[in-house]
């Protein structure tokens, strides 16, 4: 069985899909950029000061589902720069910091949604 997982502490989805869907233990959240839930705007102009907001919309998520950063067991990172892998990192780091870490991808893309830097999709596990 599976549970469509919203909430307007994140930005609404721009496009047919959830913000997130649970099925059994898993949580799936789809790929969050640096919108305010507020005013669908972008938030930050540094890929840094965007990935805090993508790590709120994402925590948000997360509570919706009665979950925090610590069920996280699959991240995927998509920068519209490789070059920024490592603010996002320094970023990624004060979120996810536990004994063990979730598996993670990391691409650079020719681009995102909204003209957004840095994109983030999560699984985590709740059981």
């Amino acid at each position: 069985m599976k549970q469509k997982i919203s909430t307007n502490k994140a930005p609404a989805a721009i496009g047919p899909y959830s913000q997130a869907v649970k099925a059994g233990d898993f949580l799936y959240i789809s790929g969050q950029i640096p919108l305010c839930p507020a005013t669908g705007k972008i938030v930050g102009e540094t890929t840094a000061e965007q990935a805090e907001q993508v790590f709120k919309n994402l925590s948000a998520i997360l509570a919706e589902a009665g979950m925090t950063f610590d069920n996280v067991v699959k991240a995927t990172v998509l920068l519209a720069d490789i070059a920024d892998f490592g603010a996002v990192n320094e970023v990624y780091a004060k979120y996810l910091n536990g004994e063990t870490l979730p598996a993670r991808a990391a691409f650079a893309v020719k681009a995102l949604p909204a003209g957004a830097l840095v994109e983030i999709e999560m699984v985590a596990y709740d059981g």
